[in-house]
């Protein structure tokens, strides 16, 4: 059987994201979600804090994956990410 996939979006519409596998791609987000929910990272905070919750059960590339589905959930609006200087990401309430 063929396995799932999904065309992430990107917040450049100029821009194409990858086809990933819908289990990895809601695993993924899962986490990002509920990293986001106690507190608004830095993008090097946030691509640790990934890490951390997935890198023994997850298979595949967290840190690669974690962007990609950071991406789509910033171009469906369910995070956002500010104008600092060193920009932080939180989830849109």
């Amino acid at each position: 059987m063929k396995e799932a996939k999904i065309q992430t979006l990107h917040p450049d519409n100029d821009k194409q994201n990858k086809i990933i596998s819908v289990e990895k791609y809601e695993i993924i987000k899962a986490a990002i979600i509920q990293i986001l929910q106690h507190q608004s990272l830095t993008h090097t905070q946030l691509m640790q804090a990934l890490h951390n919750e997935v890198h023994t059960t997850f298979s595949g590339n967290a840190h690669w994956y974690g962007e990609t589905v950071k991406l789509d959930l910033e171009a469906r609006e369910i995070i956002k990410r500010d104008n600092a200087k060193v920009p932080v990401y939180s989830i849109i309430e």
